[in-house]
């Protein structure tokens, strides 16, 4: 059996010969399915209430997409679109890697529905790719090796996925008031007593400055872990065009 590419439009025709009528189309199914996820979340865009809001059948969907699995790879990638690969040209890798990932969790942050889907979903559309592509030619300048690149862009997406997801849900561990710290500050000294002892330190820091650090973390293992002979010396070059700040 022939697998499609659910990225790839085909055309449709009526059962009766002639063209589908208007405005029903792929462009028009996908931008109502994620207008429904960013209002109602992830439980809202089914194909029965995408259908609905477009006054047609679910039956009349499947000319368009193979499944409910096709369209949300379809509506994640055009939330994805949103996000800025092209921030900060003159800046050097570390920050320009920043700026994109800052850019991919705020187009997360938009809606709880989307982060939810970017956590379940697949994502390898075009805008997907293009991420992925700027990822990669940013670890490269940095002197990273391709095949400890190709690990670390997933590994790095899937932690601001991660994030994101997780504040989808309402949980962060930065709020005084939050789940997270009512179990850490109520912790036991007696039976926790190291969790007793650092729960300042546990919820220390707000989110953009947690989110800062992680990311410097990943980028020093990623950069260790580099196995190019090369790698080295790609860095130290890269550190000498690095503008000097102060």
């Amino acid at each position: 059996m022939e697998t499609r590419n659910p990225f790839q439009a085909r055309e449709v025709t009526s059962r009766r010969g002639g063209p589908v009528k208007k405005p029903l189309s792929r462009e028009t199914i996908v931008s109502e399915a994620l207008t429904l996820l960013t209002r109602e979340g992830l439980e809202g865009m089914s194909l029965r209430k995408v259908a609905a809001a477009l006054d047609t059948g679910p039956a009349s969907l499947y000319a368009y997409v193979d499944d409910l699995q096709a369209l949300r790879a379809l509506v994640l990638d055009r939330a994805l679109a949103r996000v800025d690969v092209r921030a900060a040209r003159h800046r050097g890798w570390r920050e320009r890697i920043m700026r994109l990932l800052g850019s991919y969790l705020q187009v997360l942050f938009q809606s709880p529905g989307v982060a939810q889907l970017a956590m379940s979903t697949v994502a390898v559309g075009p805008s997907a790719l293009r991420i992925i592509e700027t990822l990669l030619g940013l670890l490269e300048e940095a002197g990273v090796d391709r095949a400890t690149s190709a690990w670390a862009v997933d590994l790095i997406v899937l932690y601001v996925t991660a994030i994101a997801a997780e504040h989808s849900h309402g949980l962060d561990p930065a709020d005084p008031n939050g789940t997270v710290a009512r179990a850490v500050v109520g912790a036991s000294a007696l039976e926790y007593p190291r969790v007793h002892a650092a729960r300042e330190q546990l919820l220390s820091g707000g989110g953009k400055e947690r989110f800062a650090w992680a990311i410097e973390v990943l980028l020093g293992g990623i950069l260790q872990k580099s196995l190019s002979p090369v790698g080295a010396t790609k860095r130290a070059r890269a550190r000498k065009r690095a503008p000097r700040l102060g």
